[in-house]
């Protein structure tokens, strides 16, 4: 299922959290080989999560971390605008619709529909918060994952060649979006909405209501 939390609230989900910091670093030091840090508990962080984020995380029956990703508003200090801004000629993308997703993050042993899952979650946020893109910065072997899942970005700027390029994207969530997302997670469109209606209540959020804004 899914759990959403802020950085705040991870305290009352101590397993959860530490599962996705490790899982965190095993996909983008050692998988990866990203200059990331890693500390003595074998977590990734880094400063963004120290700024108060929605985390959407995939909850295994277990109790076990499954997938996540980081949700923040742009008109906050974001990784986008802070570094990879050569990758949009230099213009800031800072916009109250307009949050942005990093941290896109499968445990190893994640099943097949986990990260088609986690974009279903980020367009109940979407929805809810009244957000109505997402930026994000991937790199080459995301778009494939993006293309599976039915959830294309439109490149807004690419530096580099082959498995190295890596791309500045902007995503919306269409019904005809959420209808194949749906299908390849497994989740039925009511069963997502409830999950986020037991994190923020029936009626969600406020437009651009973000406690790390």
């Amino acid at each position: 299922m899914i759990q959403y939390l802020y950085a705040d609230q991870l305290s009352s989900f101590p397993a959860l959290a530490r599962a996705m910091f490790r899982d965190r670093a095993d996909q983008f030091a050692t998988r990866l080989k990203w200059a990331v840090e890693v500390d003595a508990q074998g977590e990734e962080r880094d400063e963004y999560d120290a700024l108060n984020p929605l985390y959407v995380i995939w909850e295994t029956s277990a109790g076990g971390h499954g997938g996540s990703m980081r949700l923040m508003p742009t008109v906050g200090r974001t990784m986008v605008n802070d570094h990879f801004s050569h990758l949009t000629d230099g213009v800031r993308i800072e916009s109250p619709f307009i949050w942005e997703c990093t941290r896109f993050c499968l445990a190893r042993d994640a099943g097949p529909g986990v990260a088609a899952a986690l974009m279903l979650a980020g367009g109940e946020v979407m929805r809810g918060f009244g957000v109505e893109h997402y930026v994000g910065v991937f790199d080459a072997r995301m778009v494939r994952i993006y293309r599976m899942i039915g959830a294309s970005p439109e490149i807004v700027g690419s530096q580099g060649t082959g498995a190295d390029r890596i791309s500045v994207g902007l995503w919306d969530f269409t019904p005809e979006a959420q209808a194949r997302v749906a299908q390849r997670a497994g989740v039925s469109p009511e069963l997502s909405r409830h999950w986020f209606e037991r994190a923020f209540g029936g009626a969600g959020p406020a437009r651009g209501d973000m406690r790390a804004a």
